[in-house]
């Protein structure tokens, strides 16, 4: 699920911002930018991550700056870039090329840019990155957890409307039965006659007819579905897989009512309850 978190520290002697955005993804996907004073952290921040974004595309940078600490850091070897440009210069002149990005290309020669210091920090200047880093992961939990109750809210909206759906369906279901009973019973009154055929032998045919196209399993399956999903909606863990198997079950009843049924009424309600469906899965593609 998508996220943001940021977090600024001021303390007078140092500026700290720390910045974690998120995606969706399945998995965890961590790309870290920490200041090069703390690269032996890197293990740490990354737990600090994983021990609470359990999934996602997620992207963290860090800043880090003392203050008056504005010395120059870089120093550069004189000698040694001289030769690389007089070199550079030589083999220009022997294929007749222009000397432009020569000057580029020597400074960035190898050993030509050296550390004039190596930088120190403190287990107290890291407690308090860490810190910065900790504050900013919690608004980024805060804001998935917000926006996962607005789409938890959004699912069972969908599953009331399902439910709601079925309930429809409930009540129309003994009409459509009925129906199919007067037709067929009409159609072979209207081709045998009223003496041409068994009253007992038609109506265990009729029977045995609408058995074939009785839904009543389907409905209490598909009600017991959609309790479930929204139990497993309840709980704390992360559970998005096996909403994901729950939804295909749910689809599954769905798909089994309408072409039982065989009713112009019915469909029309099964048609919304598959919209509905559709809205579930395409919202679950984010928290599976």
């Amino acid at each position: 699920m998508t996220g943001f978190g940021q977090s600024a520290k001021d303390d007078g002697q140092v500026q700290i911002t720390a910045e974690i955005k998120s995606l969706n993804s399945k998995f965890l996907d961590l790309n870290l930018r920490l200041p090069k004073v703390f690269s032996d952290k890197e293990i740490e921040v990354r737990n600090l991550i994983s021990e609470k974004l359990e999934r996602g595309k997620v992207s963290i940078n860090i800043e880090y700056q003392r203050y008056g600490d504005d010395e120059v850091k870089q120093s550069y070897n004189i000698n040694l870039f001289s030769a690389y440009y007089a070199e550079l210069k030589k083999l220009a002149d022997r294929v007749v090329s222009p000397y432009d990005g020569l000057f580029e290309i020597a400074l960035n020669s190898p050993d030509v840019m050296q550390n004039k210091i190596k930088e120190r920090t403190s287990e107290e200047e890291w407690i308090k990155v860490r810190n910065c880093i900790t504050e900013a992961i919690d608004q980024c939990e805060a804001f998935r957890k917000a926006e996962g109750k607005v789409l938890g809210n959004m699912l069972q909206a969908c599953c009331a409307v399902i439910g709601q759906e079925l309930k429809q369906i409930e009540e129309l279901d003994p009409k459509r039965v009925q129906r199919v009973r007067d037709k067929l019973k009409g159609n072979v009154v209207s081709f045998f006659g009223e003496q041409g055929y068994d009253t007992n032998r038609l109506e265990q045919e009729i029977i045995f007819y609408i058995e074939k196209l009785d839904i009543n399993e389907e409905k209490v399956r598909l009600k017991a579905h959609l309790d479930y999903f929204e139990l497993i909606l309840k709980e704390s863990q992360n559970n998005g897989k096996k909403l994901g198997f729950i939804s295909q079950e749910i689809g599954r009843e769905i798909n089994t009512i309408g072409s039982k049924a065989s009713d112009a009424a019915i469909q029309k309600h099964v048609v919304v309850m598959k919209e509905e469906l559709e809205k579930i899965k395409e919202q679950l593609s984010n928290v599976v």
